[in-house]
C-alpha cells in the first residue's frame, strides 16, 4: 500500500511539474516579425497618412504601441537586416556592413539562438537578403533557419510576389501543433520593393492622383503626374503587404494564439525613390514601427517618443525568450532591450539618440567603392559625416546611379539636369555632397537646408559630432580608426555585378543592371553648370 501511495505521489508531482513547465513555456510569447521591403514611416495610416490604407498596421498600433522614433542603422536591405539579426551596428559586422556581402561565419543571429532555446523558427518571403551565407565548412546556412515559400498565389499585379505569405505562415503553424512551444516567425514581404506595375495604384487600387496633397510629394521631387502615379503604385504594394498581415492576425486569432503573440510590424529601409533608400537622411532611416502583445503590453494605445534602433530588436526578443547573453552564443550585442516599455516603464540606461551609417551599397563606382557615411540623430537634429565627398553619393552618373532603383520618379529627377533653372532637383538626389551635413528635423524633415556654419546651431553641431565620434571609437569602427578602406576591399558577393564599373566600360555582355534602366546612364560633361 505504501508503495502504491508513493508511486501516486511521484506521478502527481511529475504531472504538476509537466503542467508547470508548460505554463512557463506559455509565458514566453510567440513572436511574429512582419517587415516590409522599402517603406518610409510616414506612409502608414497610424502616422496620419490618408492616401495609403493600412488598417492592420493601424490595428497593431491602436492595440499596442506606436513608435515615433524608430530608425534603421543602415538604409539598405542586407545591412539593415544584418543589424536586426545580430544586434550590432554595421561597422561592427565586417563584410556584413555592405550590401550583397559574404556574411561572416562568426556572427550568429538571434533566430539561431532561439532555436537552441526551445523556439520553432521560420520565415516566408524575403529573409536575410541579398547575401551569401555559409557555415565554416562551406555548407548553406540560413540566418532565419527555415524558409516557407512553397504556397503560391496569383497577385494583383505582375510585380507583386506570387508567394502566398499568409498560407505559408499557416503551413509553418501546422508543422508542429504543440502550442506549449513558442515560435518566432519572420514575415518578409517583398513589397513595396521595386519594380511596380505602372498605373496599378489607379487601375487596380481605385486611387486617384488627387488623393495626394502637395505636402505628400517630398520637396526634393518635382510634383507631376508621373511622380504621383509612382507614389500611388508604391501605396498599392504597401496595402497588399498590410492585407497579408491581416490574414496572419486572423489565423492567430482563430487558433487562440493572438493574445500571447508579440506582433512587430516595420520596414527594413525607406522607400525606393531618389534621395531616400540607400541614403542616410530622415526618410531613409526613420521607419514605421508598431508592436502589439495583449498579454504583455500595459496601457495599450500609447505613442512612444523613445529613440529605438534596429539593433535593439535582438536583445528585446532574447530577453522575452529568457535567453541570457552568454547562452545565446552570439557576438556581444550593442543594442538595448526595450522590454520595459511594454510595462510602461523607462528603458534602463536607455539611449536618447541613434547612430546611423553606411558603407558600400550597390556597386557602380571604380573598384566597387562605397560611399561611407556615419551619422547621429538626437533631439530631432541629424548630423552626417561624409567620409568621401569626392565620390558620387548615389553612384557614378556614367554607370546609372546604381544606388537608386530605376523607376518613373528617378527618370523625372534625372531629366531635370537638362533644365538649368530646375537642376536643383537633380543636385538634391544625385549631386556631390559636402563633408558634413546638419539638419533640424523638426522644421526640415526633407533635409534640404544644411545648417553647417549657422552660428545659431553651432553648439548643437559640436555636441552631436563629438558624441558620434566618441561612440564610434568605443565601438572600434574601422572608419574612424584609420582602416576604413577595408570595407571597399570586401568582395561584392553578386557574381553578375561584381566589378561593375570596369566591366561596363569593357562592354562585358554578362553584366547585370536589372535594378536600374538604360536611361539612367548619364554623361554629365554635357551640362557645364553641374559640379563635377
Amino acid at each position: 500500500m505504501n508503495k502504491i501511495l508513493i508511486f501516486s505521489v511521484l506521478l502527481s508531482l511529475h504531472f504538476l511539474s509537466q503542467c508547470s513547465s508548460q505554463a512557463l513555456a506559455k509565458k514566453r510569447p510567440n513572436i511574429l516579425f512582419a517587415i516590409m521591403d522599402d517603406a518610409t514611416y510616414k506612409h502608414m495610416g497610424a502616422y496620419g497618412c490618408k492616401w495609403v490604407k493600412t488598417p492592420n498596421f493601424d490595428r497593431v498600433a491602436k492595440n499596442g504601441l506606436l513608435f515615433q522614433r524608430a530608425y534603421t542603422n543602415n538604409a539598405k536591405c542586407a545591412p539593415s537586416r544584418a543589424n536586426i539579426l545580430t544586434g550590432r551596428n554595421s561597422w561592427q559586422l565586417e563584410e556584413a556592413a555592405n550590401h550583397w556581402p559574404y556574411f561572416p561565419v562568426k556572427f550568429r543571429s538571434f533566430a539561431e539562438a532561439l532555436v537552441e532555446h526551445g523556439y520553432r523558427v521560420g520565415y516566408t518571403g524575403k529573409g536575410f537578403s541579398p547575401a551569401v551565407v555559409q557555415n565554416a565548412d562551406g555548407s548553406k546556412r540560413d540566418l532565419l533557419v527555415k524558409a516557407y515559400n512553397s504556397k503560391k498565389t496569383t497577385p494583383p499585379t505582375t510585380k507583386i510576389s506570387p508567394v502566398d505569405y499568409a498560407e505559408n505562415f499557416t503551413e509553418f503553424l501546422k508543422e508542429d501543433t504543440d502550442l506549449s512551444k513558442p515560435f518566432f516567425f519572420w514575415f518578409g514581404g517583398l513589397e513595396p520593393h521595386r519594380g511596380y506595375e505602372f498605373g496599378s495604384g489607379i487601375a487596380k487600387g481605385n486611387k486617384k492622383l488627387s488623393d495626394l496633397q502637395q505636402e505628400d510629394v517630398f520637396k526634393f521631387w518635382p510634383d507631376n503626374d508621373s511622380v504621383r502615379t509612382d507614389l500611388l503604385d508604391y501605396a498599392f504594394e504597401i496595402e497588399y503587404f498590410d492585407h497579408q498581415l491581416g490574414k496572419m492576425l486572423a489565423k492567430l486569432e482563430a487558433i487562440g494564439e493572438l493574445e500571447n503573440t508579440l506582433i512587430v510590424v516595420t520596414s527594413d529601409n525607406g522607400m525606393a525613390f531618389p534621395r531616400v533608400k540607400g541614403q542616410e537622411y530622415e526618410y531613409s532611416n526613420h521607419l514605421p514601427l508598431a508592436i502589439m502583445w495583449a498579454d504583455g503590453i500595459q496601457n495599450p494605445g500609447r505613442k512612444l517618443d523613445n529613440y529605438i534602433s534596429f539593433i535593439d530588436f535582438a536583445p528585446t526578443f532574447l530577453e522575452l525568450a529568457g535567453v541570457e547573453p552568454d547562452a545565446s552564443k552570439m557576438q556581444s550585442v550593442t543594442g538595448q532591450s526595450f522590454v520595459s516599455l511594454f510595462q510602461n516603464e523607462p528603458i534602463k540606461n536607455g539611449n536618447d539618440y541613434v547612430l546611423i551609417g553606411k558603407e558600400r551599397h550597390d556597386v557602380g563606382r571604380p573598384h566597387d567603392q562605397g560611399y561611407p557615411i556615419r551619422g547621429i540623430v538626437q533631439n530631432n537634429m541629424l548630423y552626417l559625416h561624409n567620409f568621401k565627398p569626392e565620390r558620387w553619393p548615389a553612384g557614378n552618373p556614367e554607370t546609372g546611379y546604381t544606388n537608386t532603383d530605376g523607376g518613373p520618379t528617378k527618370t523625372v529627377v534625372l531629366n531635370k539636369i537638362k533644365t538649368p533653372q530646375e537642376a536643383y532637383f537633380w543636385e538634391w538626389s544625385f549631386g556631390k555632397r559636402p563633408n558634413e551635413e546638419f539638419y533640424d528635423l523638426s522644421t526640415d524633415p526633407d533635409c534640404l537646408h544644411n545648417l553647417i556654419g549657422d552660428k545659431k546651431y553651432l553648439s548643437h553641431y559640436k555636441l552631436l559630432k563629438e558624441k558620434l565620434f566618441s561612440k564610434l571609437l568605443e565601438q572600434k569602427d574601422p572608419r574612424v580608426l584609420g582602416n576604413g578602406d577595408i570595407f571597399d576591399q570586401y568582395k561584392f558577393a553578386d557574381p553578375q555585378s561584381i566589378n561593375f564599373y570596369e566591366r561596363f566600360f569593357n562592354k562585358d555582355k554578362s553584366l547585370d543592371w536589372g535594378w536600374i534602366t538604360d536611361s539612367d546612364f548619364q554623361d554629365i560633361s554635357k551640362f557645364p553648370y553641374i559640379q563635377k
